[in-house]
This record gives C-alpha cells, sequence and structure tokens, in this order.
C-alpha cells in the first residue's frame, strides 16, 4: 500500500508544511527553517530537557539506530529535532571511573528498573549466577513477556549501547525475504554503503586474528565448523579494531578485552553516541532529553501533534509531566517500544486511523543460543575478546547463521558458544490489554522449535564430527538451549502494512516508523545494519517529498 496522503504539504493543514525556507540556507545568520509560519526554532537544538508547552519541528522518540538516522538527515536538511529517549545519557562516570560496569561484575548500571540482575547465561557449572542489584535506570533491559524476554538497551544510542556491534550485512540473494517491498538494488548501491560508512564498519585484521590469545574460542569455532564442512566466515563489526590491538600491548584500558559487553563498553565500541548522534548534535539543530518516556501522541488540530512525555528519575520515578507539540514525529522506539505505544493509541482511541496491521508481524530474528563441551585438547582460552568476529554460515542448506560467542567468565571453560540466527517462520502480534492497562505479546515457547532444529543442523553434525557434547549448564539444569530470549526484537509496525512503503504510518499525515518494528521479522543476519540503511533510504525519500 503506500499512502500518499502525507506527500508534501496539506492544503487543509498548512502548519504541516515543512517546506524548507531561502532563509534557511543563508550561512551565519542563525535562521532556521521556518515551520508552519511559526518563529524560528533554534530553541529546539538548546541546552537542556524538553519544556512543558514547547513546540518543536520535529519530535524523534528514541535515539537507536532509526533514530539516530532520522536526526542526522533532517538536521543536515535545515531542520531542528528534539529526541527523547527513556533512557539515560551515559556521559558520566561512576564511582569508579568507568561509565559502563563489567559484565563479569554487573551493578546499579547493569539492568533497567530491576532488583536481580537477568542474565541471558544466567547459570554456570549449573549454578544460578543472577545476582541482587540496586533499582536503576541502567542500561540493559530485560523486558519479560509471557513467552519471551527481550534485551534491549536504554540509554543515548540505544541498541549500539549493549550490542556486540556484528554489523552484517545480508547476502543479496537473501534480501527479498526480508525487506520484500523495497528495491534491493538501491539498497545494496546506495543505502547499505552509506549506512556502513557512517556507522564505521571494519573487519578484524586476519593476521592478528591469528596470533592473539583473545581469539582462541573463534579459531577453535572455526576448526570444528570446517572440519564438518561448513563455510566459516570474518564478520565486520563497528569496534575500533586498532585499538583492540593497542589493548593486548597494554597501551590503553582494556575495554573490549576486560569483558565489556553485555552491559556497555567503555572504550573501543564506536556506538552511536560517537557515529550518527555525534555528527547529528554538531549540526547544532539536534537536542536530546534523556530519561524522558513518550506516553502518547494524539491529534492537535492544524496537523499538529500533542506528544505527553513522563520525565523519570533514576529510580524509575516520575519527576514531571510535560506535553508538547510537534509538526511530525517519528516512532524510533524500537521494535517493542514503538509496536507497543501504537497499539495501545490505536486500540484506546488516540490514533483510530492507524489500520489493522499495526502491532503484527513480531520476530525474534531467529534468535536461539547453545554451548558445546570440547575435549581438553581444545581449550577456548581464559582470555576472550567480547567482541565476536566471525560466525559459521549454513543458511542455504540449514536456515542458520551462527555467531562464534565469545564466553569471558576470566577462566578456562572448554566451551564454545553461539548465539544463532534462524529462518524461523513464526510470527506474533502485540495487543492491548485493557483489563490489565498493558501491551501483551502472544509469542509462545514453544514457537522457538524451528529455530532448535536449524541450529542443530549445524551442531548436531559438529558433535558428531567431534565427539562432544552440548552444555547442559548454561540456560539451566540440563537445558541445553537458550530458547527464552531474543536481542534482535524485529517486526510491529512492518513497511508497507502498518505504514506505506517509506514508513508513513497509515491514516495520519505527520507521523512516521523508522525502526526495526519496519522490518517483518527476521534480517537472516544481525540486524542493525539494515535498519540503519532502511532508515537511510526512507529519510532521504521523507525529505525530498515530504519537506
Amino acid at each position: 500500500m503506500n499512502d500518499t496522503s502525507s506527500l508534501g504539504p496539506s492544503p487543509s493543514h498548512p502548519s504541516s508544511d515543512l517546506r524548507l525556507t531561502r532563509r534557511g540556507f543563508i550561512a551565519g545568520t542563525g535562521a532556521a527553517v521556518v515551520l508552519g509560519g511559526t518563529a524560528p526554532a533554534r530553541a529546539a537544538a538548546a541546552a537542556g530537557p524538553i519544556a512543558d508547552g514547547a513546540h518543536v519541528p520535529v519530535l524523534v522518540i528514541g535515539t537507536g539506530y532509526g533514530g539516530a538516522v532520522a536526526a542526522l538527515r533532517l538536521a543536515q536538511a535545515g531542520v531542528d529535532v528534539h529526541m527523547v529517549e527513556m533512557g539515560m545519557a551515559w556521559d558520566t562516570p561512576g564511582t569508579d571511573g568507568k561509565i559502563f560496569c563489567n559484565t563479569r561484575e554487573p551493578d546499579y548500571r547493569s539492568y533497567w528498573l530491576r532488583t536481580r540482575t537477568k542474565a541471558p547465561l544466567n547459570y554456570f557449572l549449573g549454578f544460578p549466577i543472577d545476582r541482587d542489584i540496586p533499582r536503576y535506570t541502567g542500561v540493559l533491559d530485560a523486558e519479560e513477556f509471557a513467552g519471551i524476554t527481550v534485551y534491549q538497551g536504554r540509554g543515548v544510542g540505544g541498541g549500539s549501547l549493549v550490542n556486540g556491534g556484528m554489523a552484517v550485512t545480508p547476502k543479496r540473494e537473501n534480501f527479498a525475504s526480508v525487506l520484500p517491498t523495497v528495491n534491493a538494488a538501491e539498497m545494496y548501491d546506495v543505502y547499505y554503503p552509506r549506512a556502513n560508512a557512517t556507522l564505521g564498519v571494519g573487519t578484524v585484521d586476519p593476521a592478528w586474528f591469528e596470533s592473539t590469545a583473545y581469539y582462541q574460542y573463534a579459531r577453535v569455532g572455526r576448526k570444528h565448523a570446517q572440519r564438518s564442512g561448513f563455510p566459516f566466515v570474518f564478520v565486520p563489526d563497528v569496534y575500533d579494531w586498532d585499538y583492540m590491538k593497542q589493548e593486548e600491548a597494554g597501551t590503553v584500558p582494556k575495554s573490549a578485552l576486560a569483558a565489556e559487553i553485555l552491559y556497555g563498553n567503555n572504550a573501543g565500541k564506536k556506538s552511536l553516541q560517537k557515529t550518527y548522534l555525534a555528527q547529528a548534535k554538531a549540526t547544532g539543530r539536534v537536542a536530546i532529553s534523556p530519561l524522558h518516556r513518550v506516553t502518547s501522541v494524539a491529534p492537535a488540530g492544524s496537523g499538529r501533534y500533542a506528544v505527553t512525555i513522563e520525565q523519570l528519575g533514576t529510580s524509575g520515578a516520575v519527576t514531571a509531566t510535560k506535553t508538547v507539540t510537534a509538526d511530525r514525529v517519528f516512532f524510533a522506539a524500537g521494535s517493542v517500544g514503538t509496536s507497543k505505544l501504537l497499539v495501545k493509541l490505536k486500540a484506546t482511541g488516540v490514533l483510530p486511523g492507524l489500520n489493522g496491521e499495526v502491532g503484527k508481524g513480531w520476530g525474534d530474528n531467529g534468535n536461539v543460543m547453545c554451548g558445546r563441551a570440547n575435549h581438553l585438547w581444545d581449550p577456548t582460552g581464559a582470555q576472550q575478546s567480547a567482541i565476536p568476529c566471525a560466525g559459521i554460515d549454513n543458511w542455504t542448506a540449514g536456515g542458520a547463521f551462527a555467531e562464534v560467542a565469545p564466553l569471558p567468565t576470566g577462566i578456562e571453560t572448554f566451551a564454545s558458544f553461539y548465539l544463532s540466527i534462524t529462518r524461523n517462520p513464526n510470527r506474533a502480534e502485540f495487543t492491548w490489554n485493557a483489563a490489565a492497562g498493558r501491551v501483551d505479546l502472544s509469542w509462545q515457547t514453544a514457537w522457538k522449535q524451528p529455530s532448535i532444529d536449524m541450529a542443530k543442523t549445524i551442531f548436531d553434525r559438529i558433535n558428531s564430527k567431534e565427539g562432544t557434547i552440548y552444555r547442559t549448564d548454561l540456560f539451566g539444569v540440563y537445558k541445553i538451549w537458550g530458547d527464552h530470549l531474543t536481542y534482535h526484537p524485529l517486526g510491529g509496525a512492518v513497511l508497507g502494512r502498518a505504514t506505506d512503503n517509506y514508513g508513513r504510518l497509515a491514516g495520519h499525515p505527520g507521523l512516521y516508523v523508522i525502526d526495526g518494528a519496519l522490518i517483518p521479522g527476521n534480517t537472516t543476519v544481525n540486524p542493525f545494519v539494515t535498519i540503519t540503511a532502511l532508515a537511510e533510504r526512507n529519510i532521504e525519500r521523507i525529505i525530498a517529498t515530504d519537506l
């Protein structure tokens, strides 16, 4: 479907016309784009959190990949943007002098408003390893639904703060299954290269990979994959590989080589704070309000939207409630955050024009985890880089791509650990639970079975060849598969269904989705490069036609 109602200015809604004025491009004058006859809006980029009663030309909900792309490109086009982020800014060191805590020693900074950790790998040697922590607006959210736990980044930079940084572009032959309504040639010729360049994607130095003790675990994974006939591939990443070499040499503070990954990375990883968001803020047209949670987006007349925002303290308590107006609103709160908000607003009649596709098409990118117990002659190393750099590709034959993942415990485990992405066909739906006042997700844990079966096409064969077995002590007692989670939530406001083919929401001109909610459940690889490239494609069209 193509909703052309929001293409360009609407005669009946003059204030929704974001057409640029000549003054907006006069260098050195400080003039801003004039939106709908309002005064120049340079105040949008002023310091400090957004004020109650403010009016902004563009409000972006969320600061992850899609939102960061939108903010940067809109600002470069001369539009003032205000971003609101539910999590913290993560720009101030704690008492230990570091912004983020270590994976092996989670503290108050680790989890979003939990009093006990909920690690993805939560057992070791059959014993539970989660611990009590103070309730705080930490960096990793383990959001629990009935059938699955969804891990999400909380803070300025979104998921880029807590992921492994694996920056993978899908194989072109698989792209039609990922985004069937999108021109593949444009994506691979223009938008994937643009995304990779701006994200700072690079690949490990193969010679250093062969020599460093910190990737012994990956070399063992390669040996076992190749002995069983599977392609082993190096995977690009957004880590600073030169910095990692310096970490090993001892000339800079250790970061990836000190197990910094799950709860943030203090040095070498190129999160969005260092790439898209840094460039966006450098324009002088982008302001960010951390610890601000959007609860409503409602039509406000004259083509504008009234946005209700709760300001949070670090205990999670609401410290203020604000209402601001915006000419345009971009939903970029992540697949779960965007979907939950839209489902609630449709069901409660706040945005009645949204269509019946809102909330549908959600998937887990086929995530499932497992470990293998290696022989004593195949140690994986007590020292392990926390940044994965390689994977096993059996997508064509078995529907699985397995990231050779670190297990940075600080001791020798003789364990190979894997996060698999599989061609799981199951899709769930978000629905409004009026009685409980919340959004539910229809995912069932049993729906992970296809992912397990596809992952087994790799690991059953490796175990048979090597004479090894699965680890049963990493996810519980005698439990092989980590089938309770996803790190890669996708869908819920699918492109070409809930939106038109560029992310414009049906029925409400001036509202857009620009994050992973647009992608119907699977990208065949780690998804953030595809989310970024799709956002680049969509915002370019929106700027050209809607502004």
